[in-house]
């Protein structure tokens, strides 16, 4: 059980880092907006900040169309964007505002309307990692179930009189509990088809996560008490979350665009299922394969290379995806990225072994792994000693 947090903790050091150093920077920013004056921040702060997020998400918007490059999710994120920068501009024109600048620095309930706005704007953040996590998923029917409840309980309160208000500040948390669930899927399946992880940063959508609860506390607290620093806050908050997403989203690649490109004919995720079941079986048995992909592994040693994936067993396999995935699983216990990954650890020992002098970075290179890095945190996480500590320890000097 130690072992398992200690692993869980290593892989996800940087998640925590960003959280915490997120929440300092929200609440620094909190105190700090106590001293602006109201009226500074009435008459010039909040029209500024509001210009700065129609500029950002327009500039942003544009940037993802142009590099475009085949990722679809770029495109939903640039349209996003779009919505943003008109909202950004109602509300800097005043033509959209939930609250009178007159009641800033009042104390104020907490209504349906506001928090109903606050489900749609959730909805529409968790609109991009759902096509990710779930290629496919987001098509017109499915797209607009999450709304359904908030509106349902928003009608409920408004015409029987029933005060649910706190069930619409729930609402979210139910679409985050749905990201969450599926982020485990997307890992699992990005660890059966790729031998690398460092172009797929699953880690990523828990920085989102991160960003999407922090701003979704400061908009319940601006709801609860309208005034500056609630207010301010909730903008800052707003406007890192979409600079930051948008420069992660803009380049990074997309697994399932990638296993696309290199196979054209794979179909497309919604059609996957369908194909796979209509799939021959293997004409050999487990074991054949398995004799087969270890001369294969040994003999010509494919994970040297950091972008081998699970496709590329077809060079000795006759199987499609879900046979050769089912083929490592059944016979190793383990994933195909594990699976390559204790190839090259072990390459990598040898490496050490026959030569202790060798740099970090030539192990690195020469074992497969994308970058010393990558194999330092990977090698100390699977054997629970650095490299360098390895090698010291598994040195012979010669009589």
């Amino acid at each position: 059980m130690k072992d398992k947090i200690r692993r869980f903790c290593a892989e996800y050091k940087s998640v925590f880092v960003f959280g915490f150093i997120l929440a300092g920077c929200t609440t620094l920013i909190y105190f700090i907006a106590h001293y602006i004056p109201l009226d500074l921040y009435v008459e010039k702060i909040s029209a500024i900040m509001n210009g700065c997020i129609a500029t950002t998400s327009l500039i942003g918007a544009i940037g993802l169309f142009r590099h475009y490059k085949g990722v679809h999710v770029r495109i939903l994120w640039g349209c996003e964007l779009l919505v943003w920068t008109a909202l950004a501009v109602l509300f800097l024109m005043r033509v959209v505002s939930f609250y009178s600048p007159d009641a800033l620095d009042e104390t104020i309930s907490l209504r349906g309307i506001e928090l109903l706005a606050g489900n749609i704007f959730a909805w529409m953040l968790m609109l991009y990692p759902t096509a990710v996590l779930r290629p496919g998923y987001l098509t017109i029917k499915n797209m607009w179930w999450p709304l359904i409840p908030a509106f349902v309980i928003f009608g409920l309160d408004k015409w029987l009189q029933v005060d649910l208000r706190w069930l619409l500040a729930l609402c979210p948390v139910g679409l985050v509990g749905f990201l969450i669930v599926h982020i485990r899927a997307y890992r699992i399946w990005c660890e059966e088809n790729y031998s690398s992880m460092d172009d797929i940063d699953v880690q990523w959508f828990w920085k989102y996560i991160i960003m999407v609860l922090i701003s979704g506390g400061c908009y319940i607290g601006l709801s609860f008490h309208y005034d500056a620093p609630h207010a301010f806050t909730q903008q800052c908050i707003l406007l890192f979350m979409l600079m930051y997403s948008t420069d992660q989203i803009m380049f990074r690649p997309d697994p399932h665009e990638l296993i696309r490109r290199a196979n054209p004919n794979h179909p497309a995720p919604q059609e996957e299922e369908e194909e796979e079941e209509e799939a021959q079986v293997p004409d050999q048995s487990n074991e054949v394969y398995r004799q087969i992909l270890e001369n294969w592994m040994i003999g010509e040693k494919p994970y040297l290379n950091p972008d081998f994936r699970l496709l590329d067993l077809r060079e000795v396999l006759p199987l499609n995806r879900t046979y050769l995935s089912q083929l490592i699983n059944q016979e190793y216990g383990c994933s195909f990225y594990q699976y390559v990954m204790n190839y090259r650890i072990e390459e990598a020992k040898r490496l050490m072994q026959a030569d202790p002098f060798m740099k970090l970075q030539d192990v690195a290179e020469k074992s497969g792994f994308s970058s010393p890095s990558v194999f330092s945190r990977i090698f100390a996480r699977e054997t629970g000693m650095t490299p360098s500590e390895w090698s010291a320890t598994h040195h012979t000097v010669p009589a």
